[in-house]
């Protein structure tokens, strides 16, 4: 084993190594906090979206609260708004390069809440 393995072993403390990643846990769900940032991220990883398409594809968000997830998201870098140069004027909503290193983490999420739904059904089915 290398020298440099072994002070890893040897520096490597279980209770602060938890605490480092419940820290960083905390930090990242302030961020996403909510029932609609993830799916906002989601929807704008595929493509730019006005707000308008928006409001239609996150089922169940109001116009005041994506207003202001949006706003978030933007001051969190994950999101840029994008004023396009017609008439009338448009906004159109972009992630950044930032924001798309989330897409992992919305595609984990989507294939954690289809494998929970389909065992949530069966169960049910068998009751």
């Amino acid at each position: 084993m290398s020298n440099h393995v072994l002070e890893m072993k040897e520096n490597y403390n279980p209770i602060k190594s938890c605490s480092h990643k419940i820290l960083a846990i905390s930090d990242t769900m302030d961020i996403l906090n909510g029932k609609w940032k993830m799916s906002i991220i989601a929807c704008l990883c595929y493509k730019p979206m006005r707000y308008s398409e928006l409001l239609r594809e996150v089922k169940g968000i109001s116009g005041k609260v994506l207003s202001r997830e949006l706003k978030d998201l933007e001051m969190n870098e994950l999101i840029e708004r994008i004023v396009l140069n017609t008439a009338p004027v448009a906004v159109e909503y972009r992630i950044t390069d930032y924001g798309n290193s989330l897409k992992d983490l919305t595609n984990t999420i989507a294939e954690w809440g289809f494998t929970h739904r389909e065992r949530i059904i069966s169960t049910m089915k068998k009751e």
